[in-house]
């Protein structure tokens, strides 16, 4: 699996409203600076946070963005479905969709086995745990071994 940017931007942008203590809104402007990301692309991104209901804009002197819904109720799976649509796609479709020939068919059990792995970790991870800096154990435990640093 490829991580993008927008799904990168779009955690670092919620890790970053999820940090702050008063639940304020906070500027585009001030999410890109501390996070690095560039501003237009931003804006996009929070845009389709706010279509998905995981972020509310907010206007006014003290305007900005912040989360709609409680941080521990924000997977990452959840944000990235919000930016990047399915977490496993083959050309365009999802896993279950596809069809191959009898040769192949095999081919859609590997690729549904690789969607489940995925949601094993990315529903488990919250924009909570994110913030406080504390994974779940399933997760942590599967960053110990040495291999899973290795870039294969």
């Amino acid at each position: 699996m490829r991580v993008s940017a927008k799904s990168d931007y779009a955690l670092r942008a919620l890790i970053e409203l999820a940090g702050r203590d008063d639940g304020g809104a906070v500027s585009a402007e001030e999410i890109g600076k501390q996070q690095d990301i560039p501003h237009g692309f931003l804006q996009a991104i929070l845009a389709d946070l706010r279509r998905s209901g995981i972020v509310v804009s907010q206007r006014g002197q003290s305007g900005g963005w912040r989360l709609a819904r409680d941080a521990e109720a924000v997977t990452v799976a959840d944000v990235i479905r919000a930016v990047d649509g399915p977490l496993v796609s083959v050309y365009g479709l999802r896993p279950e969709a596809v069809t191959y020939n009898e040769s192949a068919e095999v081919l859609q059990h590997v690729w549904i086995a690789a969607r489940s792995s995925l949601r094993d970790v990315f529903e488990q991870v919250t924009i909570r745990s994110l913030a406080d800096r504390k994974l779940p154990k399933a997760v942590t435990s599967r960053t110990k071994s040495e291999d899973a640093w290795q870039p294969h």
